[in-house]
């Protein structure tokens, strides 16, 4: 689906038209157990396509409270945002046709080439969103939520609907970097967000519990006192399922 443009939208163009656009129905995705709708967003002549998932079609958890996955979905991109990774296409909390839910950029991909076939070299690219899912306590990181956009071959993320739990629970399909140190870059911008964590934290107030944040916090600050990737835990399920 081509978008109705005359220059290469940034992400903050993007967000724009998400936030204030009409919405328009187009599909639905089948997969999943909640409800997930193919949308067009039209707003001052730009047509593009997102991905709107509806509070009202979230299907109740016994862990996660209730009717809380689509504000996850937008807090998860505004912690990328704060680390300086923008591996999450831009996520918006707004109405749509059926009520308040996130609306998110869709990225055009090859949903045949995903972590279970990547090259090696691809699954290199994958060292920070691994740190990603540690740090937002990623519940279910299975191997088809990345990707690479077709045209830019630019690294994606998706579905963080399940993340920022107080407890630990991270499932993940991506263990490849377990017992290496993180890259210096990555401890880098770890370090720059607990520097500025009073402001970038703040905005996920809105979208997060207190004690969510208490936990994200310090989550923070055990992967600063040991940066290295963890390795699977042994008293409890580490890996989603489905994996793909």
């Amino acid at each position: 689906m081509a978008a109705k443009q005359n220059k290469r939208l940034t992400d903050q163009d993007w967000k724009q038209v998400l936030e204030k656009g009409a919405i328009s129905l187009q599909g639905q995705f089948l997969l999943g157990s909640n409800y997930t709708f193919l949308v067009t967003v039209e707003y001052q002549g730009c047509l593009l396509p997102a991905v709107y998932k509806p509070v009202r079609g979230e299907q109740p958890l016994w862990d996660f409270p209730e009717a809380t996955l689509a504000r996850r979905e937008v807090a998860a991109y505004l912690l990328s945002r704060a680390l300086g990774w923008d591996f999450i296409p831009v996520t918006v909390l707004r109405e749509g046709p059926f009520g308040l839910g996130s609306l998110q950029q869709f990225i055009e991909y090859n949903p045949n080439y995903h972590y279970f076939n990547f090259r090696p070299a691809d699954v290199e690219r994958l060292r920070p969103v691994a740190l990603f899912d540690l740090l937002a306590n990623n519940a279910d990181r299975k191997g088809s939520h990345v990707f690479f956009q077709k045209r830019t071959r630019r690294l994606y993320a998706i579905d963080h609907g399940l993340c920022f739990h107080v407890q630990n629970k991270l499932r993940t399909v991506i263990w490849n970097f377990a017992g290496e140190p993180f890259p210096q870059a990555l401890l880098e911008s770890l370090r720059r967000l607990r520097a500025q964590a009073s402001v970038q934290l703040a905005a996920l107030k809105e979208y997060l519990s207190p004690e969510e944040i208490e936990a994200l916090e310090a989550r923070l600050e055990h992967l600063l006192a040991d940066p290295v990737y963890p390795f699977p835990p042994r008293h409890r399920r580490a890996f989603p399922y489905p994996p793909l």
